[in-house]
């Protein structure tokens, strides 16, 4: 059996939607790794913008986002580097000198809202069946106050239960908390009231260290806001109860109006982001090589790096062109061995490796068929034949100078004119 070879099984224009769609495949498997879209959801059931859960604040965030307001879940191992609004929600047992760093770095940029945590949370049981519960929900098992040793240490937070109905109030409205037993308020000479309960517990404050204040502090207080001489820092809004923003406390509508006031308070009425931290939670992305090829100012040197690859892929691909069918590489018969064995003689510039022995078979050739008794040397041979070849055809040139230059040829021109004599030479004298 001999094997036979195929066409091509693909079109120029197959081949290069193939060539496109495998490129912008990679291309967008490389931003997702360097975004951190495969590290899966952080709806786990914590504390955090992304928990679904009770004491989580997604509401909160789709909240400022239905407003117009960019969200953002920041996953940055270096949190308070970007512009906007930054609202921690740590843990109870955070590292308290890690927050106090991230935060009066960040005010320097923007202001930030820090919530205190309150409930201990655990996930829904496995005996819950799956079409009661969903991801992310969790049981409320216990309360337990921040111990964030290294940051504000001069501010007490403490839990209780509050009076008036659980009441808090700010600017004119109020609202009823979700568990009047167990409420988060704070102490502290630096407080600057701004939601309170109603028995005069400090719900939520600015810190007040020479900071500019809104117009909502001070219409809580009911004195002129403070001003600062000088360079401004922008406010840090410190939450001590989370269920005045957090899911459980969202579900009235009270809530989510404070909310938004907070942001308001918060951004002194400018549009910015608000930035969601998740590294406290453990929710945090190490910055790596192939996050920052496609990171700001190093995406342009990516980019020209694709469309360089990009070109020389296209000229590959005008250049080969679709692949040739499969030939062998000796072919069969006399034909193609003589090309062959030309081919080779014609590369290696050696004619008096055919040239001499043809003509030495000629001359052989010719004393056979003329009957000329054999001379004793070579030149006397050829003188014979040129006296036989000046009796039959005197016109002709004699043997001896055709095939000196064929012994003598200098390329395969001369060395096909001259065989090509001694063909016709001796055709002539041998019919």
């Amino acid at each position: 059996m001999s094997e036979t070879a195929s066409g091509n099984p693909f079109s120029l224009r197959s081949a290069l939607l193939l060539v496109l769609g495998g490129s912008a495949l990679f291309v967008a498997l490389l931003w997702m790794i360097g975004a951190g879209m495969t590290g899966g959801s952080a709806n786990d059931g914590g504390g955090h913008g992304a928990g679904r859960g009770l004491n989580g604040f997604a509401g909160f965030a789709r909240l400022i986002e239905a407003q117009g307001r960019e969200v953002r879940m920041a996953r940055s191992d270096n949190p308070g580097h970007e512009q906007g609004v930054l609202v921690l929600t740590p843990p109870a047992f955070a590292d308290g000198d890690e927050i106090d760093r991230v935060v009066k770095r960040h005010r320097n940029k923007g202001p930030t809202i820090v919530v205190t945590p309150k409930w201990q949370a655990v996930p829904i049981p496995r005996s819950v069946r799956p079409d009661e519960a969903k991801q992310g929900w969790v049981v409320l098992s216990g309360v337990a106050g921040p111990q964030w040793q290294g940051f504000l240490d001069d501010v007490g937070v403490g839990i209780g239960p509050v009076g008036g109905g659980a009441r808090w109030q700010t600017q004119g409205f109020g609202g009823i908390l979700p568990d009047p037993a167990k409420v988060l308020t704070g102490s502290g000479n630096r407080l600057v009231p701004l939601v309170t309960s109603a028995d005069g517990g400090i719900l939520a404050a600015y810190l007040a260290d020479g900071g500019h204040y809104p117009r909502l502090a001070a219409m809580a207080l009911e004195r002129p806001a403070p001003t600062v001489r000088g360079r401004s820092r922008w406010p840090l809004i410190l939450v001590f109860e989370p269920d005045l923003i957090d899911n459980y406390g969202l579900a009235r509508k009270e809530n989510a109006r404070l909310a938004l006031l907070l942001v308001d308070a918060a951004t002194r009425g400018e549009d910015m982001p608000v930035l969601f931290d998740l590294t406290f939670n453990g929710h945090g992305r190490a910055t790596n090589l192939l996050t920052l090829a496609f990171t700001p100012p190093f995406l342009a040197a990516t980019l020209c790096l694709l469309l360089a690859a990009a070109v020389i892929a296209w000229r590959a691909f005008l250049r080969f062109g679709p692949p040739r069918k499969a030939t062998r590489a000796i072919a069969f018969g006399k034909r193609a061995l003589v090309a062959n064995s030309a081919g080779f003689l014609r590369r290696t510039h050696r004619l008096h490796l055919v040239t001499r022995p043809y003509a030495d078979r000629a001359r052989t050739n010719l004393i056979r068929a003329l009957g000329l008794a054999r001379q004793p040397s070579v030149e006397d041979t050829e003188r014979a034949i040129d006296r036989a070849l000046a009796a039959r055809a005197p016109d002709s040139q004699p043997f001896s100078q055709i095939v000196a230059r064929l012994r003598n040829a200098g390329s395969i021109t001369q060395a096909i004119g001259a065989a090509r004599e001694l063909h016709a030479l001796e055709r002539k004298l041998t019919r």
